[in-house]
């Protein structure tokens, strides 16, 4: 393996609680969740982040030197993504359990302190010895990481004497958001702690995840959101998903809140040969629902017919976020076609709404 190979191990973790917490109970997250800090330090998991063409330089060093010491170090696997031309963010990986994770990340931000100058990446002057950390986070799992009215990144700021900023865009074609960590390489690592129990206590929304991934895009466009029958759908790459196999929790009858019944999802999914049926949990911001239904359920209906899957949801908030849960069911090409075609009108609502401000100027 080169130093720049990324490797995608899938997450290790059953879905056992999945109805659980669609539903709002508890009652198997004691048996699935560490207890002890020694259970979470030896979870597996997969912490991104997103790093500049200069910074993945000091991250893998001369002839990948730096990375191959820090997997020697700390025991995870950790790659930074292939450079796209005219492109300058590139994408670092790491995985494996918890204390080395912490640690790889402690490790990066002291290489990029000491590296920034030399590289000429300047640094904040109000912060010296500080250089931030970017990492991506799950849009369905970034509510554990703020907690309720922030109180949880505010005690993570505390424990780490970092500061956290939590953008609140998903970044381009994923579902993937940016947790800026700016701090001391000890506070980044004790951050990184602190941000990974988080994700290995909300594992389940993880799933599904659709990862950011540098390309060349058309700045100041809208994405096209053809939805004139089932051929209609368009990619414009292949989609990159954690697990492998467990991108897609199953098994379940979907339930909103207090286990209330979510709304007919539509005809049958459609499975091509070979596949397996299987169903994806996703989030909608509560603001964003009725422009995924349209009037009289036009545009759902429309994304249910070009997918080919069924796509049912939550009557109620699943939490505090006033969120939805869509749940999609169907072989892996209709779910990926749907999730596409969900998100797709997501990013051109969002850019609606952002002109309209102009319009009216």
């Amino acid at each position: 393996m080169s130093a720049e190979d990324v490797p995608s191990p899938p997450i290790d973790s059953g879905v056992d609680n999945i109805a659980d917490k669609l539903g709002g109970l508890n009652t198997g997250d004691a048996i699935d969740r560490p207890q002890t800090d020694e259970e979470y330090g030896l979870a597996q998991l997969t912490l991104r982040a997103i790093v500049t063409s200069k910074e993945a330089g000091v991250i893998i060093g001369k002839a990948g030197q730096n990375v191959a010491d820090l997997r020697d170090k700390t025991g995870v696997r950790a790659g930074v993504s292939k450079v796209v031309p005219g492109v300058h963010d590139r994408v670092l990986t790491v995985t494996g359990a918890l204390n080395g994770i912490a640690e790889a990340y402690g490790l990066v931000a002291d290489g990029l302190v000491k590296g920034a100058p030399q590289m000429g990446m300047g640094g904040v002057i109000s912060s010296p010895n500080t250089h931030p950390i970017r990492l991506l986070i799950s849009h369905n799992q970034m509510g554990t990481i703020i907690g309720r009215q922030g109180l949880k990144i505010k005690q993570i700021q505390d424990a780490s004497g970092v500061r956290m900023v939590a953008q609140k865009e998903m970044l381009p074609q994923s579902t993937e958001r940016i947790v800026e960590v700016q701090g001391t390489p000890d506070g980044v690592q004790k951050a990184a702690w602190e941000i990974g129990k988080c994700l290995i206590d909300d594992q389940e929304r993880g799933y599904g995840t659709v990862l950011y991934s540098p390309a060349v895009r058309v700045q100041g466009t809208p994405p096209a959101a053809p939805m004139n029958g089932s051929t209609g759908y368009a990619a414009p790459r292949s989609f990159n998903r954690t697990g492998n196999g467990n991108d897609f929790t199953g098994g379940y009858p979907p339930r909103g809140r207090n286990g209330s019944q979510v709304d007919a999802g539509g005809p049958p999914p459609v499975v091509e040969e070979g596949e397996e049926i299987q169903t994806q949990n996703i989030s909608i911001p509560a603001d964003m629902v009725g422009c995924i239904i349209g009037r009289g359920g036009s545009k759902i209906s429309e994304i249910r017919r070009s997918s080919g899957a069924r796509i049912s949801i939550a009557k109620a908030p699943h939490d505090e976020s006033g969120e939805r849960m869509f749940t999609i069911t169907g072989g892996q090409s209709a779910n990926e076609k749907a999730l596409y075609l969900l998100y797709e009108n997501l990013e051109g609502e969002k850019m609606r709404r952002s002109q309209i401000p102009e319009a009216q100027a």
